[in-house]
């Protein structure tokens, strides 16, 4: 696949900055794809703006569609200002700040991609709380081969049981990439 404009730009920034961080291709194709179903008057979270790599993916599967809203999250305030410089649309609503604090706040999301620490590592249980009946949450970099400390591996395992333990997501653990988790909140008939 060509790298969309959007993507290599953000890819660029990144490499400008030496922010060494950004959505791997493959995460990137495969979240565009997921941001392609989102229906219309959609929701979508990004934990971990970074460079705007991510950022960038989404907005390539949506496409020009103009109907959805794209909340996306960074705790860096200079990493957050440099992805904000850039050309977003109107309707991407770029935050900084800490999200497991302010994903309380944020409302419910239709597609969520988890690809920081916090929402994932940490606060896995706002996250969840805050995925939609038919949503979607993707999780990267969950490859415990890619990690060399125990509390790495211990967190990725606590990530795991916790999706597991929830009865009302359907998941499917991807070992390509980085690591994939994709986990779907079922609607509340097919839950009972």
């Amino acid at each position: 696949m060509d790298v969309p404009p959007l993507v290599a730009q953000a890819q660029q920034r990144a490499a400008d900055n030496g922010f060494a961080y950004s959505c791997a291709p493959l995460t990137g194709e495969l979240l565009a794809a997921l941001a392609a179903a989102v229906p219309p008057g959609g929701r979508i979270l990004e934990l971990g703006t970074g460079m705007g790599v991510g950022l960038a993916w989404v907005l390539h599967g949506l496409l020009g569609r103009e109907d959805v809203v794209l909340v996306t999250v960074e705790h860096d305030p200079k990493t957050a200002a440099l992805a904000a410089g850039a050309d977003w649309p109107g309707w991407v609503e770029p935050l900084t700040g800490d999200a497991v604090a302010l994903l309380p706040g944020l409302g419910s999301f239709d597609l969520v991609f988890a690809d920081a620490e916090g929402g994932k590592w940490s606060g896995l249980d706002r996250t969840l709380a805050a995925l939609r009946e038919g949503g979607v949450l993707l999780l990267d970099d969950m490859d415990p081969a890619r990690y060399t400390l125990a509390e790495h591996h211990a967190a990725i395992a606590a990530v795991r049981a916790t999706l597991r333990a929830d009865a009302g997501l359907v998941l499917v653990d991807l070992p390509v990439g980085t690591g994939h988790i994709i986990a779907t909140r079922r609607h509340a008939a097919a839950a009972a």
